[in-house]
């Protein structure tokens, strides 16, 4: 039944290394580390598009874009949330709300705030203020708290195109 709201939740974590471009949520930072991944590491976006493609009850984003594709290497994670959205239109949904928490020391996130908002609100189809982003520190505990990775979790909720 479609016309009940669906609801998905979407986790990634990425190593940060140096010399590589720093992408959250659709936004370049400037910042000396950045993610480490296949595509560009964008982990808001890849958990956006798991609570998305979770919600709308589709594969998960590793299984629709494998890291050991070479079509996917250093692939802009915009691209990503583009075919999610294709594939709830299909279903005959839409993206309601997305409410995400970015867990990392690197890079600052208040600055960039509403501008990933605004990016995450045009990748997935809605009004910006359907969009949230949090950002917490990890308080000098485990990989995130020494700088060393990041971790974003996102809720999504969808309901009837």
């Amino acid at each position: 039944m479609n016309d009940l709201p669906r609801i998905g939740l979407g986790i990634d974590v990425h190593r940060l290394a140096p010399g590589r471009p720093c992408m959250v949520a659709g936004i370049r930072f400037d910042a000396e580390v950045g993610p480490l991944g296949h595509s560009d590491g964008d982990a808001v976006l890849h958990a956006a598009c798991d609570a998305v493609l979770g919600a709308a009850g589709l594969d998960d984003l590793g299984t629709l874009f494998s890291d050991r594709d070479p079509a996917n290497h250093d692939r802009p994670s915009a691209d990503f949330c583009r075919a999610t959205m294709d594939q709830v239109r299909q279903k005959g949904l839409r993206v309601l709300s997305l409410d995400c928490v970015l867990e990392t020391e690197v890079p600052k996130l208040k600055p960039q705030r509403q501008a990933m908002r605004e990016r995450l609100a045009a990748l997935f189809a809605l009004p910006a203020d359907r969009v949230n982003i949090k950002g917490k520190t990890g308080e000098k505990v485990d990989a995130i708290g020494r700088g060393e990775a990041m971790r974003a979790t996102v809720v999504a909720l969808l309901g009837p195109a």
